[in-house]
This record gives structure tokens, sequence and C-alpha cells, in this order.
């Protein structure tokens, strides 16, 4: 079960790491899962995450505050757009695909705002 809960924590680090490129896929759920995995699997792991200088500072701030950092806030929702704008006019021809990511992108905007912002 040990194996296991690491290399499923090494895939969800993964996608957490790809959800900080990428704006629809959310970075901070997949770490905090991998913390929860690595807990239960390996207390060495775990403590690598919690003090890495890139990722940790997910973790400690949503297991500390519930909050996400005002940079953080401005830059996903930034990059969001400029995503969902690029490619709803330079890779989507139709109208209605166009909506459903305008629809996504609302959405997303919209939750990344109602979560308390850390000061």
């Amino acid at each position: 079960m040990r194996i296991l809960f690491i290399i499923l924590g090494s895939l969800t680090l993964g996608l957490g790491v790809a959800g900080i490129f990428l704006p629809v896929l959310p970075t901070t759920p997949f770490l905090l899962l991998t913390a929860a995995l690595w807990c239960r699997a390996s207390p060495r792991l775990y403590g690598w995450l919690l003090n890495n200088r890139y990722l940790g500072g997910y973790i400690r701030n949503w297991r500390e505050h519930r909050a996400i950092p005002l940079r953080a806030k401005i830059v996903s929702v930034v990059v969001l757009w400029a995503t969902i704008l690029l490619s709803a006019f330079l890779a989507v021809s139709s109208w209605w695909l166009r909506g459903i990511l305008f629809v996504v992108a609302i959405g997303v905007t919209i939750h990344i705002l109602s979560i308390r912002t850390l000061k």
C-alpha cells in the first residue's frame, strides 16, 4: 500500500505542477492530495514537499489559512483569460465551443475569486 501511495502521490504532484502552467487545472487540490498520500507513505517525501521552496507555500497557506495570496489570484485569473482568449480565437472555429470556453473561464474565475485572500 505504501508503494501505491508514493506512486499516486507522484502522479498528483505532476498534475499539481502542470496546474501551475495550465490555468484550468487546479494546483492546490492536487498538491494537497500529494501531501495526504505522502504523509501516509513516506515522512521523507512529505517533509520534502512541505519544505519545497516552490510548492510548500501552496500547502502551508491552505492548511494554515484556507486562503490564496492575492498575487496568486491575479496571476491565475490573468493567465486563465489569456489562455482562453488565445484558444478561442486562434484554435477554435465553432461559436458553441468558444461559448463553452468562456463559460468555463467565468466559472473558474468566480471560484478563484470566491476563495479567501491571504493578507
